[in-house]
């Protein structure tokens, strides 16, 4: 060995110290890409993350094929460093010194700095590691084959499978969640709102949206036609339920424009028999029904309007279109189909007056509160809940983190409540 000089070996040492900087880098950066903007890249033909995808669909093999290399640069380095510091320090030196320099040297320069900025920079140290590691892949392929055929032995003794890609992993609706919250300025806040909202779609189902039964207008058709006709005339909705004598007969809906073709000019013209030739067929709907479910089922039906039923078949409610699109990009004006007015008017000291039948959700997402959601639907339901029964006088407690005061009640239920936020 005396005749490569001292000059030679130092280089060669820091070449092979250059190269576990590479691999030790390449490890680190391949293992750190973001696997769905790696896929956004590779739908867009770029070549780096083109080459890269190939390799993580075998991570075993990557692994292997890195972790070769290394060790290989590394066995090297050490031999080197060996006859280098024996050359200029003694035997002594080479077996005692050189360890423990050597190992700081590649701790510092080899391991730590290059995986701390790969992993800082992953795609800017593993794009370009691809052209050496897709090739080296090759070049050592026999022994990668032998290194995963005893690894892969050994995992699934252990009931494990790792020949699987990382990419093929999915984001769990609540890691989807968090990935939008933590978006930031990426997405504006309401686009942000929207997308947690059409999330949330899944735990929600009509019942939660609808108009209860004790809040729809409607036309009776037992009624007489003056009665009718003025419900028509006066009503903000555009599409009402008609039943016969009970709301849970529902024969039809009669949307207003269509009131022009039998209202011609006396009302004394107007009979029952031409109303019922202008409804249309009503669309029943159960109530627990999965709301992303029922959009696809508005849009298939080609309706606007619902009739809410429980299991018995009785009418509980009507559910609309504005309804359910209100979960997703929050109340916009009505455009005429049935809705609830806001029922929310805010007091002095950060208090609010609602009206009791305002639906929980409702209150949340105007308020930006967390009331539950599991239970009882309206504030009326939750206050009863609460007390176990409709309270004989005006009434205060404490829910969680919100102070509930009864302004006004009935025999029958709660009509409205004052309600606080208490902020920690």
């Amino acid at each position: 060995m005396d005749v490569i000089s001292t000059d030679y070996l130092i280089v060669i040492l820091l070449v092979l110290i250059l190269l576990s900087a590479f691999f030790s880098s390449s490890e680190t950066s391949m293992l750190s890409l973001n696997r769905y903007r790696l896929r956004h890249l590779v739908k867009k033909k770029h070549h780096g993350a083109t080459r890269a995808s190939k390799l993580l669909q075998r991570p075993d093999r990557l692994i292997s094929v890195i972790l070769i290399g290394n060790n290989l640069v590394n066995i090297f380095a050490t031999t080197v460093a060996g006859l280098l510091t024996a050359k200029l320090f003694g035997e002594w030196a080479a077996m005692v010194v050189m360890p423990i320099i050597l190992t700081m040297v590649i701790l510092i320069f080899a391991e730590v700095t290059p995986k701390t900025i790969a992993a800082a920079y992953p795609e800017k140290i593993a794009f370009p590691a691809t052209l050496v590691l897709l090739p080296l892949l090759y070049i050592l392929y026999p022994a990668v084959w032998i290194v995963n055929l005893i690894s892969n032995t050994l995992t699934r003794m252990l009931g494990l499978d790792t020949s699987g890609s990382s990419l093929t992993d999915h984001l769990h609706p609540e890691e989807l969640r968090t990935v939008v919250d933590e978006a930031g300025e990426l997405i504006p806040d309401q686009h942000q709102g929207m997308l947690l909202n059409v999330l949330d779609l899944e735990k929600t189902t009509v019942e939660d949206i609808m108009v209860p039964r004790n809040e729809v207008q409607g036309i009776d058709l037992d009624d007489d036609v003056g009665t009718i006709l003025n419900i028509i005339r006066t009503s903000e909705f555009t599409q009402l339920p008609v039943f016969e004598d009970d709301i849970n007969k529902v024969v039809g809906i009669l949307h207003l424009r269509n009131a022009a073709r039998f209202i011609l000019g006396d009302d004394s013209t107007v009979t029952h028999d031409a109303i019922r030739a202008q409804l249309s067929k009503p669309y029943f709907i159960p109530e627990s029904t999965p709301l992303p479910t029922q959009l696809l089922n508005f849009q298939k039906e080609k309706h606007r309007v619902a009739i809410v039923v429980d299991e018995y078949g009785d009418v509980q409610g009507i559910a609309t279109l504005v309804d359910l699109l209100e979960e997703i990009v929050g109340d916009f004006s009505t455009d005429g189909t049935q809705d609830d007015e806001n029922g929310i008017v805010e007091c002095a000291d950060d208090w609010y007056l609602v009206d009791a039948t305002e639906s929980v959700r409702d209150v949340n997402r105007n308020l930006g509160w967390a009331l539950p959601i599991s239970g009882p639907k309206t504030i009326n339901g939750l206050i009863v809940e609460y007390l176990e029964s409709i309270p004989e006088a005006c009434a205060s407690f404490e829910l969680g983190n919100y102070r509930f005061e009864i302004v006004e009640f009935s025999d029958t239920r709660i009509e409205k409540a004052k309600i606080y936020e208490h902020k920690f």
